[in-house]
């Protein structure tokens, strides 16, 4: 009797956490899920119960031009902030992998310095700064500030792709005449492909939900996603709102799953096509 006292200890522990978790998980995402679920509310009080199902929230919000600029204004953000970082990224990932040179462990602290200090204080530090020196707030700051928050990550994952990368295949590239910067356009590229998708939608997801960086450096009179939401939470809280919450959920979520299903769809065609091309 004595033996199996700590097996059905550790079954109840087992339980007790499973519920715990269970309850975190409710905590967390039954917000969201109300949010979704009153954007289709008929009726214009955002509570339940509700009225009826209605689709005009969504489209009051693409009749709202207020809303429409802001949206394009953060999808240019995201989409330059994702494109300039992957880049970036990518060749930082490169050579702090690939090459000894002295300052490597300054660097690579630098480089993933911004990812360790809340976005709060970042943000606030960078406004006192400019306003220190006297610069006004532009769009380029603020791109460049979103480019400052995302960096880090497409580092990180475009340094464990590289990792797993061996070095003979580059060096055998090289030892057949090839040149460094065509060894790395043929060889390593192609196998960094799932880390640069991978920072590509990462990026582009830290810009297009970034709200606490957006409130300090954008310019006065521009209104990204996030900032034009809590604006509109100043007024009230409207069905309206929450299909633009709904949207929000929508994009931030819904692109890195595409991303994710695509690499995997991809992976596994290539995988087939190997078996085939070895028999031929």
């Amino acid at each position: 009797m004595k033996a199996a006292r700590p097996n059905k200890d550790g079954k109840w522990a087992w339980r007790l956490t499973g519920f715990v978790t269970l309850c975190v998980y409710v905590f967390m995402f039954a917000p969201i899920a109300a949010t979704v679920i009153l954007s289709f509310n008929a009726s214009m009080f955002g509570g339940f119960p509700m009225t009826g199902f209605s689709l005009q929230w969504y489209a009051k919000l693409m009749n709202n031009d207020a809303v429409l600029t802001a949206f394009r204004t953060s999808l240019w953000i995201a989409l330059v902030t994702a494109a300039v970082t992957t880049a970036i990224g990518v060749v930082t990932a490169f050579a702090l992998t690939r090459f000894d040179f002295r300052g490597k462990q300054a660097l690579s602290t630098l480089v993933i310095l911004p990812a360790l200090v809340p976005e709060t204080i970042l943000g606030v530090g960078l406004l006192v700064l400019i306003k220190a020196i006297d610069q006004p707030r532009t769009m380029l700051l603020l791109v460049l500030g979103h480019i400052l928050l995302a960096v880090p990550y497409v580092v990180l994952i475009a340094q464990a792709r590289m990792v797993g990368i061996r070095r003979v295949y580059e060096e055998a590239a090289l030892s057949l005449g090839a040149s460094r910067f065509s060894s790395f356009r043929e060889i390593t590229l192609p196998l960094l492909i799932p880390a640069v998708v991978g920072g590509v939608l990462l990026a582009f997801t830290i810009s297009f939900d970034n709200t606490s960086a957006s409130l300090f450096w954008r310019p006065a009179g521009v209104e990204t996603m996030p900032t034009q939401i809590l604006s509109m939470l100043k007024i009230s809280i409207s069905p309206e709102i929450n299909a633009l919450g709904t949207v929000m959920i929508v994009v931030t979520v819904g692109i890195p799953l595409i991303g994710g299903l695509l690499m995997q769809s991809l992976t596994k065609l290539r995988r087939r096509g190997e078996p085939k091309e070895e028999a031929r």
